[in-house]
């Protein structure tokens, strides 16, 4: 028997296996099952945390409920610098992930500041198909002509600005947009209404789960664009389906700093021979 964690940011929940001491090896198949919500335990995206190396505490890999692995997952780190700071009795620990290092502080409340680093609208990092200028382009979908952002926080998403986020179409567009062949790693896709210049409310599809109650990555992409388009200002509150995230644009540096909650839902052992 295994282990496991689950845990959720705003509702964006997570099964969680600490693979520091002893080495795990999920497939693609089993971590579908894993996540499955009728059969498995589910979730939206399997963490494994590992041992980490060069002054990291941990290294966090993702997983979605897809089984596919990727960059890394905002939610899911303040879950897991949770776990590294009462673990280690310290109010800072630095993760690292496949998309980058990941600072972490205790921010009071039960609540985790997360430095995302700084955001790229660089089109070969994001990445995008072809060369356009990222912070604004159109994007053609089912016979539809779409004015987008892209934009990667280590991860890539495409975000649309709306007039009315609950009427959003999220379920029809978003996956159509996922796989878009602008978007060669796929992508994260952002519904954004502007309430003012220092709220959003943001509804997410994400790549390889599909609709959340929250997005980490999600949201610090969006209010990176709504900053660089003039719309709102370097600190701005996201309101997501699940509750709301602090994302601030760091001046001097531009860095994404993302606080908000990591809770603990409940402890439990899974037979992977189970799920194979």
């Amino acid at each position: 028997m295994i282990p496991f964690l689950k845990m959720h940011g705003l509702g964006n929940d997570f099964v969680v296996f600490d693979a520091r001491n002893k080495a795990l090896s999920l497939s693609p198949g089993t971590a579908r099952a894993i996540a499955d919500r009728h059969r498995g335990v589910g979730c939206d995206q399997l963490i494994v945390i590992e041992r980490g190396g060069n002054g990291f505490d941990a290294r966090m890999r993702s997983l979605n409920a897809d089984g596919g692995e990727v960059e890394s997952c905002g939610n899911a780190s303040r879950c897991v610098a949770r776990l590294l700071m009462e673990e280690l009795h310290r109010p800072r620990v630095k993760i690292e992930t496949l998309g980058g290092p990941l600072a972490c502080a205790d921010a009071g409340s039960g609540n985790i500041r997360v430095d995302m680093g700084r955001p790229s609208f660089a089109w070969k990092q994001i990445p995008l198909a072809y060369d356009v200028d990222a912070t604004r382009f159109t994007l053609n979908v089912a016979d539809k002509t779409y004015t987008v952002s892209a934009v990667s926080v280590g991860n890539p998403h495409c975000v649309f600005l709306v007039e009315d986020a609950e009427g959003a179409p999220v379920e029809s567009l978003g996956p159509l947009v996922e796989i878009h062949p602008m978007f060669p790693n796929r992508t994260n896709v952002e519904f954004m209404h502007l309430c003012d210049r220092t709220h959003l409310r943001l509804r997410v599809w994400e790549r390889g789960a599909g609709v959340t109650k929250a997005c980490g990555t999600g949201a610090c992409a969006a209010a990176a664009v709504a900053h660089r388009l003039g719309y709102a200002e370097r600190k701005v509150e996201v309101m997501l389906d699940g509750g709301p995230l602090g994302i601030e644009l760091r001046e001097g540096d531009e860095h994404i700093l993302m606080t908000g909650p990591a809770t603990l839902s409940f402890r439990g052992e899974l037979d992977l021979k189970a799920f194979a």
